[in-house]
């Protein structure tokens, strides 16, 4: 049953980059756009926010075979009107996709904010993914915070303590408690040693949890087989590599011997904040150190 907070029109956001380890985030975004048949009903002008030497347009080829140029951008997305009429709850269910911007982040926010007003959202709930200490084996862990009071009451969520470097995430959720507009942050845990490729199975995770909040289910058929597949394929590279099956045999050592290793609250939120600060010893290299 979907809680009143998120009764009205929710806004689910993901951004490329920082805050989106494995590629999680976004793809868990992505992959909710395609079941909703989503249609774009606003988008930030990528000229004033991002350095494309870092974040780079890509080219490709449209239906018609034209060759254009797909540049960097962040849109808020609408259910189709195929699926609202099939699934009328749906309707409430809006997405902002973006990649996390290069620049002027205070004004990029308020444009953020002038298209939320303008579609009259009711509450946000944002998708994150970070590095951890984690085995690929064991279930991926989700953990939910919130800075706004009546959020925290209705899921009994603690609010983040962290104090340093944050992406475009903190900053938007800042202006929503500004705007008193209740917002949770639900980030998954994706192991380090996989960070090269994208992870399926955090992307799954998110998305189970966030149908706990949404009140909907949405078909994971595709999506399950995947991160099925991806964890067989480290499986199988492990077998190949001793000091690698042995450092997973640690992690899952560890894991197992934490009571609640799904609803480890103040594990993850230890992890968050090591991740965080590790990010702020090294420079950046481009935006998809998220």
């Amino acid at each position: 049953m979907t809680h009143r907070i998120f009764a009205g029109r929710t806004l689910v956001v993901a951004f490329e980059g920082w805050n989106d380890a494995g590629e999680s985030a976004s793809n868990a975004a992505k992959f909710l756009a395609k079941q909703l048949n989503c249609d774009v009903v606003g988008a930030v002008d990528p000229e004033d926010y991002y350095d494309f030497i870092f974040t780079r347009p890509s080219v490709a080829y449209d239906a018609s075979g034209n060759r254009v140029i797909n540049w960097p951008a962040t849109e808020m997305c609408a259910p189709g009107v195929d699926v609202v009429s099939e699934s009328p709850e749906l309707g409430r269910v809006h997405l902002l996709i973006g990649t996390e911007p290069s620049r002027r982040w205070q004004t990029f926010t308020a444009e953020v904010m002038e298209m939320i007003e303008d579609r009259e959202i009711d509450a946000v709930i944002f998708l994150g993914a970070m590095l951890a200490d984690v085995p690929h084996s064991r279930p991926i862990s989700v953990t939910a915070t919130s800075q706004n009071e009546a959020a925290r009451a209705a899921f009994d969520l603690e609010r983040s303590h962290y104090e340093g470097p944050v992406g475009i995430l903190s900053v938007l959720g800042v202006a929503l408690e500004k705007a008193s507009i209740p917002s949770i942050a639900l980030w998954a845990s994706v192991p380090h040693y996989v960070h090269n490729t994208p992870s399926p199975k955090a992307t799954l995770a998110l998305l189970s949890e966030l149908e706990k909040y949404l009140g909907v289910q949405f078909e994971h058929g595709e999506l399950a087989q995947e991160a099925f597949d991806w964890e067989r394929g480290i499986d199988e590279a492990a077998e190949a590599d001793e000091d690698m099956a042995g450092y997973i045999a640690q992690l899952e050592k560890t894991r197992d011997e934490v009571e609640s290793p799904a609803a480890s609250g103040d594990a993850l939120a230890m992890e968050f904040e090591k991740f965080l600060r590790a990010s702020e010893e090294k420079p950046d290299e481009d935006d998809s150190a998220v």
